[in-house]
């Protein structure tokens, strides 16, 4: 198995840009989960029984049974991203934790209808909604999530409340697109997808809520457009780079840390960015790699074909273009928070999603 402590190595912010103390992404995060958790409770328990047992136990609240559980409900990247940034332009948070709540939300949503249609088993190292309680109901619930989120914007007093919806709502559509460009490029032979597809399918699908959620926070602190814009930018390059090491994670994560088997992604015959970029390099281990994804698994081609994408080059191409998307993230970042100390607790989520390792 190949170690991936090495994953993000390069995906590092420039000498002196670093985030100021106290500003670590873990407690960052703690935060955000402490401050929209009881917000997400109370949404979700506004909704009618059967949708309400999947909702929580998709956000580990509940076990399958019913019975009160203590899992996770994630790291809570997006609502952390909100609040951060209210507080990196100088409004309070406080202010902001439904619209947090509702981007959240809406990331829930995406999970649900997701491993339904990837056909996922597993999540946050428990079986996914859909095996536990059918197709059907685990739609139905993400659909409720997203209503949820939409809802909470409408009743929320504060004056951005209806252009962070706008801006939400674009984003859902945005993210809808680029799951169903997804689902037609798995539908294509290997040779048939090029990487400025995925490429975009990956901002859509990954960087548009990221991006979406930053705005909504410049949103809440009474920020202008441009700013706004340029923490979309923002989001959307991290969240690019999130993709690209998600997808190296993805062949070569440590499934003790992953909660998936070793190379899930090539056992799905997913095309992932490293896969697509092997599969475009011209070389032999790219055309072996297209001869591996092209026939019926046999033993051994999972070990195959993941030496062929990393001999074709497509690990190095991931880290290195996720190392490229994280310098113009960081561009962004000064053109909306000019001030580093500031921008400090959104420069310490960016490198957290970028240096992950599961």
């Amino acid at each position: 198995m190949t170690d991936t402590t090495d994953v993000t190595d390069r995906v590092r912010a420039p000498r002196g840009h670093g985030p100021p103390e106290g500003c670590e992404a873990a407690d960052i995060l703690a935060a955000a989960r402490r401050r929209v958790d009881p917000e997400l409770r109370r949404a979700v328990d506004s909704l009618p029984g059967s949708m309400r047992r999947v909702a929580l136990y998709h956000f580990g609240w509940e076990r399958a049974d019913g019975t009160p559980a203590a899992g996770s409900a994630g790291k809570a990247i997006r609502p952390a991203l909100v609040l951060t940034a209210v507080r990196a332009l100088g409004g309070d948070p406080r202010a902001a934790v439904r619209a947090a709540a509702a981007v959240e939300l809406t990331h829930d949503f995406t999970l649900l209808h997701d491993d339904v249609m990837d056909r996922d088993t597993t999540r946050r190292h428990r079986p996914t909604a859909w095996t536990v309680f059918g197709d059907a109901d685990a739609i139905l619930a993400g659909d409720a999530l997203q209503a949820l989120a939409q809802r909470l914007l409408a009743e929320d007093p504060h004056p951005g409340a209806a252009v962070a919806a706008a801006r939400l709502a674009a984003c859902v559509v945005e993210l809808c697109a680029g799951q169903q460009v997804d689902c037609t490029l798995e539908r294509r032979a290997p040779g048939e997808v090029s990487l400025d597809e995925c490429l975009a399918m990956a901002e859509a699908k990954t960087g548009a809520l990221l991006g979406c959620a930053c705005a909504i926070g410049a949103v809440y602190a009474g920020a202008g457009a441009e700013t706004a814009d340029a923490l979309d930018g923002f989001g959307r390059q991290a969240g690019l780079a999130f993709q690209l090491i998600d997808d190296v994670i993805g062949i070569w994560g440590d499934p003790v840390r992953t909660g998936k088997p070793v190379w899930a992604d090539l056992a799905a015959r997913k095309k992932s960015l490293p896969v697509v970029a092997a599969l475009a390099s011209g070389t032999p281990d790219g055309a072996a790699l297209a001869a591996l994804y092209g026939r019926r698994a046999e033993a051994g081609d999972l070990e195959r074909m993941a030496h062929a994408v990393e001999g074709a080059g497509g690990r190095d191409w991931a880290q290195t273009q996720a190392a490229d998307r994280m310098s113009r993230a960081l561009q962004e970042l000064a053109r909306a928070v000019p001030d580093p100390e500031r921008a400090g607790g959104l420069l310490a989520l960016a490198e957290y999603v970028t240096r992950r390792t599961h």
